[in-house]
């Protein structure tokens, strides 16, 4: 099975605009912004979306979920958004799990 987009970012074979990178994870800016601060936390871990993690996977999606904040804070935003999508009609592009971190503009709702 070839390489997501995310994995050869992870392995360094495609640059990216790294904001953020630990043992489980890492985040960088998304080149087509929805807001004045969008990034890409994405897991190290290939899974291909929210709907393939087990309850072994709890752990690392409970790690994301604690270091968003980190990331928007160490930004400059107390106030912001996380979004997952789940699936082609959810508008996931990617096939490998990742949580959208949108701020820096008022947030409208519904979202989509």
């Amino acid at each position: 099975m070839s390489k997501t987009l995310f994995e050869k970012i992870i392995d360094g074979e495609i640059p990216a605009d790294m904001v953020y990178e630990d043992e489980r994870c890492v985040a960088f800016r998304d080149v087509n912004p929805q807001a004045p601060f969008h990034v890409l936390l994405v897991p190290r871990k290939p899974i291909a979306r929210l709907g393939h993690a087990t309850e072994e996977d709890a752990p690392l999606l409970g790690h994301m979920l604690v270091v968003a904040p980190r990331i928007a804070r160490e930004h400059g935003h107390e106030d912001f958004r996380v979004v997952i999508n789940n699936g082609p009609t959810a508008g996931q592009s990617v096939y490998h799990l990742h949580l959208h971190i949108l701020a820096g503009r008022p947030m409208g709702w519904p979202p989509g």
